[in-house]
């Protein structure tokens, strides 16, 4: 009597859930691109920018001027990174994951702005102190709600709770005023990216 060999056997509801899921835990790794080169450059611009405004609300050591610049100059490079590494990382991918990833990327452009339209409509209405709280916490909403989609667009975990924990330390701060929520974006936000963006590395390096 002849018998199936293993690998020619059909293969159990339980093996092809667990396939599937095997599968789109690899789609969401390469779509996500490199956790270093996606959520650290976010970490080290909100880390300086932030703390540069801290300094400021805080201490009056940096002219508020200089370090908006130099917050919005270094989340403009951040995103220039991060969407190069996960293009680098995607680009071998087609069809609708292709274009989910296109139109996700013009979210980014469309909404940064609409914050700078909105923001420069609305800043000379506003005392100093607050605009540079308008503009950081406009800021900070999109990168987080943007985040939180893309974490549920691509089902990977470790973007959605960062985009939700970020959501939450920024609300905080918009309640309690320009300097704590510096200086929660600095130490919290920044932070939390860095670590993140390392741990991520060393793990798929790791189980590489």
């Amino acid at each position: 009597m002849n018998r199936l060999d293993d690998d020619d056997r059909p293969l159990s509801p339980e093996e092809m859930l667990r396939l599937i899921e095997e599968q789109q835990s690899a789609t969401s790794r390469r779509l996500g691109g490199d956790p270093l080169l996606t959520y650290t450059p976010w970490g080290i611009a909100w880390g300086v920018g932030f703390g540069a405004l801290f300094l400021h609300y805080a201490y009056g050591l940096v002219p508020r001027g200089v370090a908006l610049s130099v917050l919005f100059s270094l989340m403009v490079l951040a995103m220039a990174v991060s969407s190069f590494a996960q293009r680098s990382m995607s680009s071998q991918v087609r069809g609708e994951a292709a274009e989910r990833g296109m139109m996700y990327g013009f979210a980014w452009l469309f909404g940064f702005a609409g914050m700078f339209a909105l923001g420069v409509r609305l800043s000379p209405l506003l005392p100093v102190e607050e605009t540079g709280l308008l503009w950081a916490v406009m800021s900070m909403t999109i990168v987080a709600a943007l985040y939180i989609a893309g974490g549920a667009v691509w089902r990977v975990r470790t973007m959605f709770f960062l985009g939700a924990g970020l959501a939450v330390l920024n609300v905080v701060g918009a309640i309690a005023g320009p300097g704590v929520h510096a200086l929660l974006m600095s130490v919290g936000a920044g932070g939390a990216f860095i670590v993140v963006g390392v741990v991520q590395r060393i793990r798929r390096r790791g189980g590489a």
